[in-house]
């Protein structure tokens, strides 16, 4: 229990110091709401490592600090919607069996662009938010491509560290 314990906390300040860097870089395309989805990494490797339970309290627990830390009310709204949405898609989609790391992580990327979208609209009242809808899935899927990819390099080595 305390290996775990400690995997978790460690995980969390990764995706914690993964947001703090996402929130650093210059990563603008002129898209609001485009970014890389860095700290999804350690969700990733939550949900395969232990299960849902712990990679949703992660990243339940993520959102809050650095919103606290490094935001603001706003931003844990939106990156609440945003995480709600992916970790949904996430979760059941690794549950039919169908997908690898990276269509679950694709998925991840394309739903929490849409959680964050939903938002918006419900925010300004109105759909116009919507039109960045086709621009938003392209990024959600590169960038979920992308932490796929690092996932499944990484995971091997996370569930070694479970293991011992």
């Amino acid at each position: 229990m305390k290996k775990k314990t400690v995997i978790l906390g460690f995980l969390l300040a990764v995706s914690m110091v993964l947001s703090y860097i996402e929130s650093a870089l210059p990563f603008a395309i002129g898209i609001p709401g485009v970014k890389l989805g860095l700290p999804n990494l350690a969700v990733v490797l939550l949900l395969y490592t232990f299960g849902g339970r712990e990679a949703f309290a992660v990243n339940i627990m993520r959102i809050v600090l650095t919103g606290f830390l490094f935001g603001n009310l706003s931003s844990i709204l939106y990156a609440a919607a945003g995480a709600f949405c992916s970790f949904l898609a996430m979760q059941c989609a690794r549950k039919t069996g169908f997908f690898s790391i990276a269509g679950i992580s694709i998925l991840g990327g394309v739903f929490h662009n849409i959680g964050q979208l939903l938002i918006a609209m419900f925010v300004v009242e109105t759909f116009a938010p919507a039109f960045y809808l086709p621009v938003l899935l392209l990024a959600g899927i590169i960038t979920g491509f992308i932490i796929g990819a690092v996932s499944a390099r990484t995971l091997p080595y996370i569930k070694r560290l479970v293991v011992e």
